[in-house]
């Protein structure tokens, strides 16, 4: 039986004492901290610790899992200094990208992810975003079941599949922007939704009149549908189809959220036209950031060409595209 040296203290100084334990590397990670009453019984590493002396009492051992995945495998060095610092996380299932030397140790990396990070059920090799609709190929290297998932942030559940269709969760914290900056009562519209993530937030943080969420992939209407259910967002009406031809028979929209990273500039007059005076649109936009200021200047031209005034109210980098590139949004009031 094992009998590990431990002090006890009251609950209400419990996370206190445990973090300063930690500080100073003496919490005896190997056993469980227990409740005694209205005490917690905690493994230390010391023969006292502020004052309060040990005592031997009977601990369960628990499993340490290594902080990172690196941890677990015994790469050498040169190997070691391929493996990627970041990953996604959609859901239960891990996106991973490697280098061509990497691949011969694929599944031995997705085994060790699994084994540093209990939440990921699978991991996925991810060759990149592809073709009209924004899909990843993926290829499963570890793990069980398949690439569908239900993603959470914010309260909400957003059910996808990132092999069939459009989404990107490290844009979580520009959907809750977006979202807080919705008043009650706007209609809006997401031109290139996916699976309607940015509906989705904005229907649980702001008070919509609507929300229009449109996307040309087929098979993201099922998980639209889904999402509505999932988070009882019966304000969002899902629509496949092109946006500039489906837009043209909605009503005028108070905000316009363009995240068609790529190539959104050449639906700005569509956006335009359908937007009422002083609606905002967010324009996202991957561009070498050199380019930044010649973007600006490129698109406010060609709204004046089309007729209308803009202001570029906001510029923001959401996220590295490369080692030259970053995904900006921009933030257009139509005046």
């Amino acid at each position: 039986m094992n009998m590990p040296r431990c002090i006890r203290i009251p609950k209400k100084e419990g996370e206190s004492v445990r973090a300063r334990l930690i500080d100073a590397d003496l919490l005896d990670r190997r056993y469980k901290i227990r409740a005694d009453g209205d005490f917690l019984i905690m493994p230390v590493l010391c023969d006292s610790f502020e004052g309060y002396g040990t005592e031997e009492f009977e601990g369960e051992e628990q499993v340490i899992r290594p902080a990172d995945y690196k941890e677990v495998l015994d790469f050498p060095d040169w190997l070691a200094e391929e493996l990627p610092n970041s990953y996604d996380i959609i859901g239960d299932i891990a996106l991973i990208k490697l280098t061509d030397i990497l691949l011969p140790y694929k599944e031995r990396i997705g085994e060790a992810m699994i084994e540093a990070s209990p939440n990921i059920r699978a991991v996925m090799l991810d060759d990149g975003v592809k073709g009209e609709f924004r899909i990843r190929e993926l290829e499963k290297i570890a793990g069980t079941g398949t690439s569908e998932t239900v993603h959470k942030e914010f309260g909400t559940k957003i059910a996808t599949d990132p092999s069939l269709v459009y989404f990107n969760p490290r844009l979580a914290g520009e959907r809750a922007r977006t979202a807080l900056e919705v008043k009650k009562g706007e209609t809006v519209i997401d031109m290139f939704s996916g699976v309607a993530p940015f509906p989705v937030v904005i229907s649980k943080l702001a008070f919509p009149k609507i929300v229009y969420a449109i996307d040309l992939n087929p098979e993201a209407e099922r998980f639209m549908k889904k999402n509505i259910e999932l988070n009882d967002a019966e304000c969002i009406v899902p629509i496949i189809g092109d946006a500039r031809e489906v837009i043209k028979d909605l009503p005028p929209a108070d905000r316009i959220i363009m995240n068609l990273p790529q190539s959104s500039e050449e639906f700005l007059d569509s956006a335009l036209k359908s937007a009422k005076s002083g609606a905002t649109i967010h324009l996202h936009r991957v561009l070498e950031r050199t380019d930044l200021n010649n973007f600006v200047s490129n698109i406010t031209e060609k709204a004046k060409a089309g007729g209308y005034d803009i202001s570029i109210v906001r510029t923001s980098e959401l996220k590295t595209y490369s080692p030259t590139m970053s995904v900006y949004v921009f933030d257009i009031m139509k005046n």
